[in-house]
């Protein structure tokens, strides 16, 4: 038996704790997940009875939560993400972690939102044994056939189908699992990819592959499907192949530099300057965005390359011309440049007076720095000069220092 704590996050979980806003129900469960993961580097079975407290409490806590914008349940799922592998590490007896698993389904039964939903998917790890996930498997498995049977016209979700995959995957039921998912009368990802798994585990990489690139539909999620498919290619030794077919849209983050790190990271034998001109390649019309990539990797002619070649964002790049402007003078001139370009082409966000002159500013440091002032003073007011969209914003603000008044 673990021992007694007191749990700061438990009280601070009631049913209904928070209103609408999402602030602090986000900052709660960061905490609460903290906690628990402080109290594991001590005492595991201790940090996963509390990863079951909190995962029971969390969804009543915050179900009048505006979810509408993700925030909150990116959250949650990120908080399973990291509670699941503490519960399942757990070195506890049979009877405890059956009553974990219990208190657990009880919890998704009770999520009526849902918030936990993504739980199900873990259910497998949950239950650590293949013995005990075979079991749980065989609470759902006849369910399961009679929902998805062709004669009954009904196939609809319910909560039990992603657990009874899940276990029949933990439990190494392989075909059973490519039986039922024939059965669906609809294309599905979230109920395909356990056959791909399925197909994987039974060393079919290649039909895995093919049946994971059938169950591409309108509604669903073409980045998680190409994540499966990376990482049977990855699985089988094939690095140059799953990085041509599905590095970027496998590991597509919320930023453009998120995205070039998280694939530089997975791919470390591949040239930086390989994975941005790949990557560059894979969005057209949009080359621009990834700058701040080949910025961070060094590539400042790349970088350059790149910002010219389609819209960029000109504080980016005034950033770039700020920061750089003293240990790379050349390569800060030309970003200035184009951001100045590109301010007058009339990009940019709510760009004001003190953005145009910032990018100017900047520019003429680092021209200087670089002793190519005159060429560059030329080059602007060339540029401005010729500037043709709207109302000419920037010839109205930087003629007077140009001397084109």
């Amino acid at each position: 038996m673990t021992p007694k704590h007191k749990w700061t996050f438990r009280s601070r979980f009631n049913r209904r704790a928070f209103g609408w806003r999402s602030t602090m129900p986000i900052k709660r469960i960061r905490e609460a997940v903290s906690e628990i993961k402080k109290v594991a580097r001590k005492d595991m079975c201790l940090a996963a009875e509390g990863a079951v407290i909190l995962l029971e409490k969390l969804s009543p806590a915050i179900e009048l939560v505006d979810s509408s914008s993700g925030a909150i349940g990116n959250e949650v799922n990120k908080a399973v993400d990291e509670l699941v592998p503490i519960i399942s590490r757990a070195a506890v007896d049979d009877a405890r972690r059956d009553k974990w698993l219990e208190r657990l389904w009880q919890a998704v039964e009770n999520d009526h939102v849902p918030y936990i939903e993504s739980l199900e998917e873990y259910w497998g790890e949950l239950c650590v044994t293949p013995e005990r996930a075979s079991r749980w498997a065989d609470e759902f498995i006849n369910p399961v056939r009679l929902n998805w049977s062709r004669d009954s016209g009904r196939g609809t979700h319910f909560k039990g189908i992603i657990v009874c995959l899940s276990c029949l995957l933990k439990a190494g039921r392989y075909e059973e699992i490519l039986e039922l998912v024939d059965l669906v009368p609809y294309k599905f990802w979230p109920y395909r990819v356990w056959a791909v798994r399925a197909l994987k585990n039974m060393g079919e990489a290649g039909q895995a592959l093919r049946y994971a690139e059938e169950s591409r539909g309108l509604n669903d999620n073409p980045y998680a499907i190409a994540r499966e498919c990376e990482d049977i290619l990855l699985s089988g030794g094939m690095m140059d192949e799953a990085f041509e077919r599905y590095a970027y849209e496998a590991n597509v983050k919320s930023t453009y530099l998120a995205t070039f790190r998280a694939i530089a990271k997975k791919y470390p034998h591949k040239d930086k300057e390989e994975i941005i001109i790949h990557l560059a390649a894979q969005t057209p019309g949009e080359e621009g965005k990834w700058f701040a990539a080949a910025r961070a990797a060094g590539l400042y002619s790349r970088a350059i390359e790149l910002a010219m070649s389609s819209p960029c964002d000109p504080r980016t790049l005034t950033r770039a011309a700020r920061d750089m402007k003293e240990t790379d003078p050349d390569f800060a001139m030309e970003a200035g440049f184009a951001a100045l370009y590109w301010l007058v082409e009339g990009y940019g966000f709510d760009i004001t007076s003190l953005d145009v002159w910032a990018a100017y500013n900047f520019t003429m440091q680092a021209a200087e720095n670089s002793g190519k002032k005159a060429q560059t003073l030329e080059r602007i007011q060339e540029l401005v000069r010729n500037e043709t969209f709207g109302e000419r914003f920037v010839y109205k603000i930087l003629n007077r220092e140009l001397g084109l008044a």
